[in-house]
C-alpha cells in the first residue's frame, strides 16, 4: 500500500521564464517529465514528481492568507514585522515562511500573474489542473495571466475540449519550448518531439484561445545544422503565428550533456559571428505573421531583436546586419562589451566611455579576434 506523502509546506521550483519574475510561483509538479534534452542540466540529477493536489490547494490557500494579512496591514496602516505576519498561519498552525516570502513578492508586484511550476505540469490528469485552475481563480479573481510551461508531445495529447476547459478555468498562456524546427537537431538533441508535434501542438493552443509563447535556440544544431535550424525553426512558427517568439541563444552549462560532446568533438559550436549569422537568417524567414519577438534573455547577443511582425522586422534585423559587416576587431569588441554588460545594445560601441569600458575588459582577458569566443564561452556559465 502507497503511504501518502505528507503536506511539508508551501513549495516553489527553481525556475521560471523571465516574464514571470513579478508572479507567484505556484508548484504543482517537482522538475521536468522529460528531462533527456542534452542542452539542459537543469534537473538532470532529480526525478520528475506530481504533487497531490490536496498539497497545491494548501499552498495556494496559504498564498491567499498572507496576501490577505499583508493588504490588511497595509490598509491600517499596521506595519507588521516579518516575525509578526510570520506567527500569524492559517488554521492556528506553525507560520509558513516560504508562503510568506511568496505572498510578498506577488503583493509588492501587483498581483497580476501566476505562473504554474515546474517544467510539464499540464502532464498531469486534465481534471486535476482545472481544478487547480479553478481554485486559483476562486483565491485570486482579479489576476490577469496564468501561465505555465508545457512539452509540445504533452499538449497534442490533451484533448480540446480539456484545453478549451483550462483556458475557461483561468489559463490564458503557455510557454513551449520549441527549440527548434529541424527534425535533425531536435533528435540530435534528445527533444523527445518532432516538427510536425510542435507545430500541432502551437496550433491546439491558439485554437484554445489561449496566448502561446514559443521558445527557440539559435546556434543549437551547431554549424553543420545552422541553416537548416534556421529555416526549419521559421518555418514552423510561420505555420503556428505564436503570439510571442522569445529567443534563448543556446548556451552550455558545464553539466549538460551536449556540453561534454563539444569538449570530445562532437558537436561543433557556433562562436558569436557565426551565430549572428543564424539568427539574421531565421529572421528573414519570418514571414506571414503578427508574432512578437522578445530577447529577454542574457545569452542573446542582441537585445535589440524585440518587436513584433510585420512592421518592426527591418529594425530588429539591422544592428545584426551592421555588426556582421564591422571587421574581426569590432565585433570582438562589441561582443566581449556586451558578455561583460560594458555594453547593452549595439549602438554602444559607438559611445566612447563604453568603447573605453569593453577594450578594457579585452585587454584583462587577453582576448584576440582569434580566441575571444573561448573568453565569451567562460564567461556565459555564469548565466545559465
Amino acid at each position: 500500500m502507497k503511504i501518502a506523502e505528507p503536506y511539508s509546506g508551501f513549495e516553489q521550483g527553481p525556475i521560471r521564464p523571465p516574464s514571470e519574475s513579478e508572479s507567484l510561483l505556484v508548484r504543482v509538479s517537482r522538475n521536468c517529465s522529460w528531462n533527456r534534452c542534452t542542452f539542459c542540466s537543469m534537473y538532470k540529477d532529480v526525478r520528475f514528481q506530481l504533487r497531490p493536489v490536496d498539497h497545491v490547494l494548501k499552498d495556494i490557500d496559504a498564498a491567499r492568507f498572507y496576501v490577505d494579512s499583508i493588504l490588511a496591514a497595509q490598509k491600517s496602516g499596521n506595519r507588521l514585522t516579518q516575525n509578526e505576519l510570520y506567527a500569524l498561519s492559517p488554521n492556528g498552525e506553525e507560520g509558513d515562511i516560504q508562503a510568506l516570502h511568496a505572498a510578498y513578492n506577488f503583493v509588492s508586484n501587483g498581483m497580476e500573474s501566476i505562473f504554474v511550476q515546474d517544467g510539464n505540469s499540464l502532464v498531469i490528469k486534465p481534471n486535476e489542473i482545472i481544478r487547480i485552475l479553478r481554485h486559483l481563480k476562486d483565491a485570486f479573481p482579479d489576476v490577469e495571466r496564468v501561465t505555465s510551461y508545457a512539452r509540445s508531445h504533452t499538449i497534442v495529447r490533451i484533448s480540446d475540449e480539456n484545453l478549451n476547459l483550462m483556458a475557461n478555468a483561468g489559463l490564458n498562456r503557455i510557454h513551449i519550448g520549441m527549440e527548434s524546427g529541424s527534425d535533425k537537431v531536435l533528435t540530435m538533441v534528445d527533444k523527445g518531439s518532432d516538427k510536425a508535434t510542435q507545430i500541432a501542438a502551437g496550433q491546439k493552443v491558439k485554437k484554445a484561445g489561449i496566448e502561446l509563447s514559443e521558445y527557440v535556440m539559435p546556434g543549437l544544431g551547431g554549424a553543420a545544422l545552422s541553416r537548416e535550424n534556421a529555416i526549419e525553426t521559421a518555418d514552423a512558427l510561420n505555420q503556428i503565428n505564436p503570439d510571442f517568439i522569445r529567443m534563448r541563444t543556446l548556451g552550455m552549462s558545464v553539466a549538460a550533456p551536449l556540453t561534454q560532446q563539444f569538449i570530445e568533438g562532437d558537436f561543433d559550436k557556433m562562436g558569436e559571428v557565426d551565430t549572428a549569422r543564424e539568427l539574421l537568417l531565421f529572421l528573414e524567414q519570418l514571414n506571414g505573421i503578427n508574432s512578437t519577438i522578445k530577447s529577454d534573455h542574457v545569452l542573446n547577443l542582441f537585445q535589440e531583436v524585440d518587436g513584433t511582425l510585420p512592421g518592426d522586422k527591418q529594425a530588429m534585423m539591422k544592428p545584426i546586419q551592421d555588426f556582421l559587416q564591422l571587421d574581426p576587431q569590432e565585433q570582438m569588441i562589441f561582443s566581449i562589451g556586451r558578455r561583460t554588460h560594458r555594453m547593452a545594445r549595439y549602438s554602444d560601441l559607438d559611445n566612447p566611455v563604453q568603447r573605453d569600458y569593453a577594450l578594457q575588459m579585452c585587454s584583462e582577458l587577453g582576448v584576440t579576434t582569434d580566441t575571444f569566443d573561448v573568453a565569451i564561452d567562460s564567461i556565459m556559465q555564469r548565466f545559465i
